[in-house]
């Protein structure tokens, strides 16, 4: 069941990480997250935990991200 999970879980980031305007690339089991428009420091060798949480932070701030 593990893999359907992390699938759903996967899908569901790159589903928020597209309306947020990132980028969101996988390398083996880790992820580079950057940011299409405005400011955003792009992180490399993430966890899909802290792809989500980053994502997360962001959209409880708004679109601005601040």
């Amino acid at each position: 069941m593990e893999p359907r999970t992390r699938g759903s879980r996967e899908r569901s980031v790159e589903y928020l990480a597209e309306r947020m305007f990132f980028d969101l690339a996988k390398h083996g089991d880790r992820y580079s997250l950057s940011r299409k428009l405005g400011v955003f420091t792009p992180q490399y060798d993430l966890t899909l935990a802290e792809v989500e949480e980053i994502l997360e932070l962001w959209k409880l701030r708004g679109p601005h991200g601040g």
